[in-house]
């Protein structure tokens, strides 16, 4: 089985969205069994927690659910269960980097890197912020989970 980690700062906002929204993408009981998606953060602030309720009601005004989602901690055990790890941002680049063993770096990527219209970038951490930027990330969320669902599905 293939399997994808999407990776914040602390999995409430930007990865939980891009869980709900490859979950979407890939939805179909010949394409979702093949392939495992989960998210987490590389910090414990809300370990436990729901998403939280901006980002919930961004996804949802796509069509995305992901209400249900719990937000956990990075763990070590992660870098070796899963094909892919892919950060929002580069600051969660970095952190995922510097904890990963040696021999799983090179899982580790921006999801912007399967983008097209936002190709290399970085989704920007609308937590706190306007309803603009929670769709704004939601935009590049599904710009980067587009072409990686492409590569997943060849």
């Amino acid at each position: 089985m293939r399997s994808v980690l999407f990776v914040c700062t602390a999995n409430i906002c930007r990865s939980p969205i891009a869980e709900g929204v490859l979950r979407r993408m890939l939805d179909g009981p010949s394409k979702a069994n093949k392939i495992e998606i989960d998210s987490a953060g590389t910090h414990a602030y809300h370990v436990g927690e729901p998403p939280f309720p901006a980002a919930v009601e961004a996804a949802k005004r796509r069509g995305y659910e992901i209400g249900s989602q719990i937000a956990r901690r990075v763990a070590s055990n992660d870098f070796d269960h899963f094909d892919h790890i892919l950060a929002m941002d580069k600051a969660n680049l970095s952190s995922l980097r510097s904890i990963a063993p040696t021999r799983s770096k090179q899982k580790i990527e921006l999801l912007l890197e399967y983008g097209d219209k936002y190709y290399g970038k970085e989704v920007p951490d609308p937590y706190g912020g306007k309803e603009e930027g929670y769709l704004l990330a939601v935009d590049m969320i599904e710009d980067g989970c587009r072409g990686l669902a492409t590569l997943l599905l060849r």
